[in-house]
């Protein structure tokens, strides 16, 4: 992969927010070479991309979602990946996570990709957390339902199996092709890092939908565009300087390393994206003293990075994006390290959208504990004890 490397960097205490970073070519080769440019681009051989994909896990969030565009997702992930699964799909009156289980075993039978599998609601995931005092996570007895309490499954069972790297692909992306490229740029955010704490959040080139039966290319969604603008007032307002390097505030294709995952909780909900940027900067950015100085002296790097793929997915209609966009608000409002003038433009668009801004005092989404806590060999001697749906494909 040939991409360019940051033109501007945000510092903010032990925080480096890097600027949108363009693709250029997608497979470079397999051997690292110079370029005529070498000052501006970074060249990323196949071979080093490789033994970043042998280390990571990416994780298929899914709901419902239909079996086809399932297994197009997974056949867009790299071989070497570990791949996860967890899904928070109906049981009945249509079994629609034993559908996915069906779909995955005869993918895999072509493949024999690394693949788990797990239902969120599964009693035996329950038991592993309250066992290991994770209580944070559940609700009447099981994991709670929400993206970011399947995410922190995820981030359980990549640790479990001793992943360095895990990163974030939604279930309804139509665009194989897509799914590989995002990957590609995970790990390419991982080797351009000096740092063991960094996070890759991908940035689309545009978003294609059909509107009066044309085809056409929007670069932001309805509410990517209101929440960057929103932290990057966060970031100005602190700072004292206009910003606008944040450009991923929603991001569902997002890699972490798992050094950096266990010191973050997790906000439930459609919040997860963006309270896990908002939160690097309430610890790490200097705004506030950090709980890990030595984190700081090391530094937390945030890359975005932007597609050659359109990011083509299932439009879930007005509700859900009313639902992000109020989630992802109050993550921002919640912190903190939002000042007045902040939660002054939050509420101006709020108002310009019919949403009362009195919906962003509390109570606050529930948080997640932070991976770092957590007793893994523990967790992972009660899972295999009690999980009635943990299945494991592959070599």
């Amino acid at each position: 992969m040939i991409l360019e490397l940051p033109r501007k960097t945000q510092r903010l205490g032990g925080v480096k927010i890097h600027e949108v970073q363009r693709v250029y070519e997608l497979d470079s080769g397999a051997t690292k070479f110079p370029t005529k440019v070498r000052e501006a681009v970074a060249t990323i051989s196949s071979d080093e991309i490789d033994v970043i994909n042998q280390r990571m896990a990416v994780v298929v969030p899914i709901k419902d979602e239909r079996t086809n565009i399932l297994e197009g997702v997974l056949s867009g992930i790299p071989h070497d990946c570990q791949v996860i699964v967890v899904s928070n799909s109906s049981r009945s009156p249509v079994d629609r996570f034993r559908m996915e289980l069906e779909t995955i075993k005869e993918f895999n039978h072509f493949v024999n990709d690394r693949i788990t599998l797990v239902h969120q609601k599964d009693p035996g995931i329950a038991e592993a957390f309250k066992t290991t005092g994770y209580e944070s996570v559940l609700e009447n007895g099981l994991v709670r339902d929400g993206k970011a309490e399947g995410m922190f499954v995820a981030m359980a069972l990549a640790k479990m199996m001793g992943k360095e790297y895990l990163g974030f692909v939604d279930a309804d992306n139509y665009i194989p092709g897509a799914v590989h490229e995002y990957v590609e740029i995970f790990a390419a955010g991982f080797i351009l890092s000096d740092s063991p704490y960094s996070l890759v959040r991908v940035s689309w080139v545009n978003k294609p939908k059909i509107e009066e039966d044309q085809m056409i290319f929007p670069k932001w969604g309805r509410v990517s565009e209101v929440t960057n603008q929103c932290l990057n007032k966060l970031i100005e307002s602190n700072t004292g300087f206009g910003t606008e390097i944040i450009r991923t505030v929603n991001a569902g294709e997002h890699a972490i390393s798992i050094s950096l995952a266990d010191l973050l909780p997790l906000q439930s909900g459609f919040a997860v994206e963006t309270y896990e940027l908002v939160n690097i900067l309430e610890q790490f950015g200097g705004l506030v003293p950090s709980p890990h100085p030595d984190v700081m002296s090391k530094g937390v790097d945030v890359y975005q990075i932007e597609t050659r793929n359109p990011h083509l997915h299932a439009e879930k209609g007005d509700s859900h994006i009313e639902d992000m966009l109020t989630s992802s608000l109050k993550a921002i409002y919640g912190s903190p390290i939002c000042t007045e003038k902040s939660k002054a433009m939050i509420s101006e668009a709020l108002n310009n959208r019919g949403i009362a801004p009195e919906s962003m005092g509390p109570p606050y989404p529930p948080k997640i504990k932070p991976l770092g806590g957590l007793d893994i060999k523990r967790f992972e001697a009660v899972l295999r004890t009690t999980s009635q749906t943990l299945t494991e494909f592959g070599r």
